[in-house]
């Protein structure tokens, strides 16, 4: 793994109008690892997705690329950059097949026709090299299950070789066999050297393919986890805000007031 980030986070903070959606958030992404970002409904989470991805241009911090500030304002900074999302409701024409899914709006063209010949071989190349089990690239998109429309969205994504993948809920409304598929694909995007965020509610698929888990509470960092070494009760209680309560608060308090109390005597 990188010891540098490809994309980093630094202080990032966004508003609308009276509302605070996001307040000093931090968050590194590294090369060939997956980090989950996890977080209660209204946590700031798609927000985020969206600062990245150019949707919504953040308001104070910075955005740093390959240890570069950068300004990421509209959707095609983020692809000019390396990053590529994959938003939950997938974007894909149920009426065309799976070519011209993989290359809508980047079609490979011979003088002014399309080279269809070109893509897809290019299609058959991606999908055998992710491993993806597609009956026929040239069946409608609107045919296939709904693993395979995910993972045809993903793939989709690769096309111009990003660096940075942003998974959105990829598992949303899935099967156990569809869910199994997309995990093993987010594996493989690992193994390929692909920086992911993996954006999910479900703390299985987490752990079972994410390396850190990055907590949003209210729009505010609150903890960031090695998988490996961190409990399921522990970090659910980072979500929830478990771990917040009167009990806690009071303890710090004492424990400053002791801090402070053991500081004056050492000082006499």
């Amino acid at each position: 793994m990188s010891a540098s980030p490809v994309l980093a986070l630094r202080g990032v903070s966004k508003r609308f109008g009276a509302v605070q959606a996001l307040t000093d958030v931090d968050l590194e992404i590294r090369a060939g690892e997956v980090v989950a970002l996890v977080g209660d409904n209204g946590a700031g989470k798609s927000t985020l997705v969206k600062t990245i991805s150019g949707v919504h241009p953040i308001d104070d911090g910075t955005i740093e690329w390959e240890g570069k500030s950068v300004r990421i304002q509209r959707p095609h900074d983020a692809q000019g950059l390396g990053v590529a999302t994959v938003y939950q409701d997938l974007a894909l024409c149920d009426n065309l097949d799976v070519v011209a899914n993989l290359f809508l709006g980047s079609e490979v063209r011979k003088s002014t026709i399309l080279d269809e010949i070109a893509m897809e071989k290019r299609a058959k190349e991606l999908l055998e090299t992710l491993s993806i089990r597609i009956p026929s690239v040239r069946i409608p998109v609107a045919s296939l299950s709904g693993g395979q429309r995910q993972v045809v969205a993903i793939a989709r994504a690769l096309v111009g070789d990003p660096k940075v993948v942003i998974l959105d809920e990829p598992t949303a409304a899935l099967g156990v066999e569809q869910t199994a598929q997309v995990l093993d694909l987010v594996e493989r995007l690992r193994e390929r050297g692909h920086g992911v965020i993996l954006v999910s509610h479900n703390m299985a698929d987490v752990q079972a393919v994410a390396d850190r888990v990055a907590v949003l509470r209210l729009g505010r960092n609150n903890g960031v986890y090695d998988v490996e070494n961190t409990s399921h009760e522990e970090i659910i209680a980072a979500i929830t805000g478990a771990s917040d309560n009167a009990v806690t608060r009071r303890r710090a308090r004492t424990s400053g007031a002791t801090d402070s109390t053991v500081t004056k005597e050492d000082a006499k």
